[in-house]
């Protein structure tokens, strides 16, 4: 019975099934692999693994879950149905929980390729990296792979590590552009880390680019050497030699520092604080001057004490000047007070005339 079999036994039986499938293809000349050694990989093709090689069902459950932050979640959201048709044509189940945060992908009973939960899990871990959908999907086929760079470690200093990732973007990510026409990959620069999607040969080369620059060397010097390889594999002459002369070799100069004009010695260290600077009055004792200078300012004339005298006088004629600007003027006083002499009767007679003689101009 296949429930009591254990899960290695039933894991060497399926290798053994397809062993057998491959087999029976090349007897029948659909394919020739190569028994012994060999001397460019790269250029065997991979069988496909096609629908109906694998003749039994998976024995056990397959399941992984990757988070995802929060600004993802619109965006998954979005495209979970077109992720959910993809994993459809393998036979896997796809969950989203949009309140954890959390994609789930799992294999069941329909799924017929035993290895297509690993390259599910890439494919949910690279859409929570801000790749999109269409480029993520690329890597459930056979010929396509993905590699995610982790380059916030790579150099100390947050500054200089900026300034390179910057350099690899280039201006208006024209360095990122040729990049991804030279090798035929997908490239994504998000945070600390670089994602990228494409052919075997090509995601290799991309991992060599971004690892050097993060090395500082700059990556035009890597893009033309890109270039030039690309260039001599179209040679068939040149097949069996080696291409170092063709290829630049740029090495790193280390330009030393102008010397200062003059240069401080460092002094022998010592735990002992420094020394308290002298003061004057101290220099002065220590030569004798401060006594001679005492002794001079007591034998000093009466000539300093007179001038001492006339600057108080000055000074307290110059506070009484300055007083007198404050002392309140007398003011003249009525009523009983008033001195004898003056007049305070009023002539109504005369008064009412004055008024008369208005009234008339008036009326005139």
């Amino acid at each position: 019975d296949d429930k009591d079999r254990p899960i290695f036994y039933t894991a060497w039986l399926e290798e053994e099934d397809i062993k057998g499938t491959m087999s029976d293809k090349e007897d029948e000349g659909e394919s020739h692999q190569p028994t012994g050694p060999v001397e460019n990989a790269w250029a065997i093709k991979v069988p496909e693994f096609k629908k109906g090689d694998m003749k039994s069902h998976l024995m056990e459950k397959s399941s992984f879950s990757v988070m995802f932050p929060k600004y993802r979640e619109k965006y998954i959201k979005e495209c979970w149905a077109l992720l959910n048709n993809h994993f459809n044509e393998y036979g896997l189940k796809a969950d989203l929980d949009l309140i954890e945060g959390i994609m789930t992908v799992a294999t069941t009973r329909k799924t017929w390729d035993p290895y297509i939960i690993l390259k599910a899990r890439d494919v949910i871990k690279l859409l929570g990296r801000s790749v999109p959908i269409e480029q993520a999907v690329k890597v459930l086929k056979d010929d396509c792979t993905h590699e995610v760079v982790k380059i916030r470690g790579m150099v100390r200093n947050k500054d200089r590590f900026v300034k390179r990732r910057q350099r690899l973007i280039g201006a208006n990510g024209t360095t990122l552009k040729a990049l991804e026409l030279l090798t035929g990959c997908y490239v994504l620069i998000q945070g600390g880390t670089v994602s990228a999607i494409g052919p075997h040969k090509g995601v290799q080369q991309v991992v060599q680019v971004v690892k050097e620059t993060m090395k500082n060397v700059h990556p035009v010097y890597l893009l033309k050497t890109l270039m030039i390889k690309r260039e001599l594999m179209k040679d068939p002459n040149l097949k069996n030699e080696s291409w170092s002369r063709f290829i630049p070799s740029f090495t790193s100069k280390n330009v030393p520092r102008k010397k200062p004009k003059v240069t401080k010695r460092k002094k022998p260290y010592t735990p002992f604080p420094p020394e308290p600077t002298e003061r004057k009055i101290d220099k002065e004792m220590e030569e004798g001057k401060f006594f001679v200078d005492q002794e001079a300012a007591r034998k000093k004339p009466k000539k300093h004490q007179i001038t001492e005298e006339k600057r108080k006088e000055v000074q307290e004629k110059q506070n009484a000047k300055r007083a007198k600007a404050f002392v309140a003027p007398i003011e003249p006083k009525f009523g009983a007070d008033q001195p004898k002499g003056t007049n305070t009767e009023v002539d109504v007679e005369a008064l009412k005339k004055k008024v008369k003689k208005k009234a008339q101009k008036k009326k005139a």
